[in-house]
C-alpha cells in the first residue's frame, strides 16, 4: 500500500509539472502568433518553444504507459533534431541570411583553436562553402534521426533492441553511438557558425538561448544514458525503475525549461510592432507549421546536381544563386551599402552596413533595400 501511494504521488507530481509546463509554453506560443510581426524569426521561435510541450507530454505518457515508451521517446528524440535545425535557421535569419553573413565576413577565416576542436585543421575560410557545411551538419541530424527511429522499431519488434541494454548482442549500444556521432556533428556545426558570426549575433543575445536549448536536448539525453548506466551498475534496481525516474525528472525539468523559454524567447520585443499578418492567428500558425523551408534547405544543401548556393531569396520567388567558389558578391561599388536579406513580404527587419570590399567581384544588380514595417496587414508566404 505504501509503495502504491508513493508511486501515485510521483505520478501526480509529474502530471502537475508536465501540465504546467505545457500551459506556460503554449501560452508563449499563442502570444508570439498574436504578435507575429517578424515571421522570418518567429516561425523558428515558435517551433523551438513547442519543444517543451512535446517533451512534457511524451515524458508523462512514457511514465504511465511504460510498455509504449519506445514510441513516445522516439517522438521526443525526433523533435530534438528538429529544434537544432530551427535554432541554426533562427541564428541565420537574425543576421540577415547567408548572403549578409558571407559579404560581412569576406576575407576572414576561423583560426585553429583548441576550444573549438579545430586545432588540427587549417584555417577555415568563412565563405559560402562554410555556411553550406554548417547547414549540412545540422540537417544530417534531422534526416538521420527518423531513419534511426525506424531501424529501432524494426529491431525492437525482432527482440534486438532494449532501452538501456548496453550488451554487444543488443542494438541499443550501436544506435546510441551513431546518435552521439550525428548529434555531435550537428552541435559542432552550430558552434562553428556561432564562432564565425559572434559579432553579428551579439545584438540578439544568443548565448542564453543556446544554453537553454542545449540543456534540454543534450543534457536530458545524457541524463537518460547515465540513469540507465546507474541501473546496470546496480545503483538503481532495474531498467524499469531507471526509465520511470528519467521520465519523472524530465516532467519536472520541462516546467523549469518552460519558464526559461519565457525569458529567452520573449514575445515582448515583437509586441510593439503594428505589423500583422492578414491571415490573423490561424495564418500565423499555418506559416509556422509549414515545412517548405526545411524541404528547400535539404534539396539545396544535399542534391548532387546543386552546385550553387542560394545567397538572396525569399520562400516563394526564384532565388538568386552563386557558386560556392565565387560566393562573395563584392567589388569596388560596394560602399556602405545597406543590405537586408529577408523575404520581400515580411515586415521590418534589421539592416547591416557593409564596409568597402577589398576584393574584385560583382554586386547583384537587384535592389536589396527593404522598407521598414508598415501597419498594413501583409501576406505570409
Amino acid at each position: 500500500m505504501e509503495g502504491w501511494a508513493t508511486a501515485a504521488a510521483y505520478t501526480a507530481a509529474a502530471l502537475a509539472s508536465a501540465a504546467a509546463a505545457t500551459v506556460v509554453a503554449l501560452r508563449l506560443v499563442h502570444r508570439h502568433l498574436l504578435h507575429y510581426a517578424e515571421p522570418t524569426h518567429q516561425r523558428f521561435i515558435v517551433r523551438i518553444i513547442l519543444m517543451v510541450p512535446v517533451y512534457a507530454v511524451m515524458s508523462f505518457l512514457s511514465l504511465v504507459l511504460p510498455h509504449k515508451a519506445i514510441y513516445f521517446n522516439s517522438i521526443r528524440e525526433i523533435y530534438d533534431a528538429w529544434v537544432i535545425y530551427n535554432f541554426f535557421s533562427l541564428c541565420l535569419a537574425w543576421v540577415g541570411g547567408p548572403g549578409t553573413v558571407v559579404v560581412s565576413l569576406n576575407g576572414q577565416s576561423l583560426k585553429p583553436s583548441w576550444l573549438m576542436m579545430t586545432c588540427c585543421l587549417p584555417a577555415i575560410p568563412l565563405d559560402g562553402r562554410f555556411i553550406r557545411r554548417c547547414k549540412q551538419g545540422c540537417l544530417q541530424f534531422v534526416i538521420l534521426k527518423p531513419i534511426l527511429v525506424v531501424i529501432t522499431f524494426i529491431l525492437y519488434a525482432k527482440g534486438k533492441y532494449e532501452d538501456g541494454n548496453f550488451s554487444v548482442n543488443q542494438s541499443y549500444l550501436y544506435i546510441t553511438i551513431i546518435y552521439t556521432i550525428s548529434y555531435s556533428m550537428a552541435l559542432f556545426a552550430l558552434a562553428l557558425f556561432y564562432a564565425a558570426c559572434r559579432d553579428l549575433l551579439q545584438p540578439y543575445n544568443p548565448v542564453p538561448k543556446f544554453i537553454i536549448i542545449k540543456s534540454v536536448v543534450f543534457l536530458t539525453y545524457w541524463q537518460g544514458v547515465l540513469v540507465f548506466l546507474a541501473a546496470k551498475s546496480g545503483y538503481i534496481k532495474n531498467a524499469e525503475k531507471a526509465a520511470y525516474l528519467q521520465n519523472f525528472v524530465l516532467c519536472v525539468e520541462m516546467l523549469i525549461a518552460a519558464i526559461g523559454h519565457r525569458f529567452a524567447f520573449s514575445y515582448k520585443e515583437y509586441a510593439g510592432s503594428n505589423a500583422r499578418p492578414s491571415g490573423g492567428f490561424k495564418g500565423s500558425l499555418l506559416h509556422a507549421m509549414k515545412f517548405n523551408d526545411f524541404y528547400h534547405d535539404t534539396v539545396h544543401q544535399f542534391a548532387p546536381t546543386y552546385h550553387e548556393y542560394v545567397l538572396y531569396s525569399n520562400e516563394e520567388d526564384e532565388p538568386t544563386k552563386y557558386s560556392p567558389s565565387t560566393i562573395v558578391p563584392t567589388g569596388e561599388l560596394v560602399e556602405l551599402a545597406e543590405v537586408t536579406v529577408v523575404s520581400s513580404k515580411a515586415p521590418a527587419m534589421s539592416s547591416l552596413l557593409l564596409n568597402e570590399a577589398n576584393q574584385a567581384g560583382t554586386m547583384p544588380t537587384q535592389s536589396m533595400e527593404v522598407k521598414t514595417a508598415t501597419s498594413e496587414p501583409y501576406e505570409l508566404s
